[in-house]
């Protein structure tokens, strides 16, 4: 897992939103990252962390640039990686690990940070929803079973940090 020194500084005007908002994705769907802004500051970029080090752009390699929004159009499980968007001048937005799974089921749980005290409904779902509807799941957290056998759904009404 890399760890991350950020040099510049993090710019509170500029967060990297992922459509569908998640951390987890099955490969061969669609997913889109952009870099919105609260200002009038521009020039931000995408920019990815994998394997082989620090990645620029979107375009022709990952996917297809509109606007500030680069679409995957069909995921692959090397998309896997940590995501951020950076500024000329060197500020950075937050910074997203992104996993895209090949597996049958993924767990839902929002891409932006938590604040303590938010309400996080965790989602299981099963890429064959259509003719599995609503499986039996099992909640881990650490190795350590915590809720079985439920809908596939488990809401933390207010999160804290050792729910991490």
């Amino acid at each position: 897992e890399p760890q991350f020194l950020w040099s510049g500084d993090l710019h509170p005007s500029v967060s990297l939103r992922i459509r569908p908002n998640r951390t987890q994705h099955f490969t061969s769907k669609s997913l889109s990252l952009s870099c919105k802004e609260k200002g009038n500051s521009t020039g931000w970029r995408l920019k990815r962390y994998r394997e082989r080090g620090v990645e620029s752009g979107c375009g022709s390699n990952w996917g297809s640039i509109a606007g500030s929004t680069c679409t995957i159009r069909s995921t692959l499980e090397k998309d896997s990686g940590v995501y951020w968007c950076e500024s000329g001048s060197g500020e950075y937005s937050n910074a997203v690990n992104i996993t895209v799974d090949a597996g049958a089921v993924i767990l839902e749980n929002p891409a932006y940070p938590m604040t303590e005290g938010d309400s996080v409904t965790l989602l299981c779902t099963n890429r064959y929803q259509e003719t599995n509807p609503n499986p039996k799941v099992d909640f881990y957290k650490d190795g350590e079973l915590i809720r079985n056998e439920t809908t596939g759904e488990m809401t933390i009404p207010a999160v804290s940090k050792s729910d991490e």
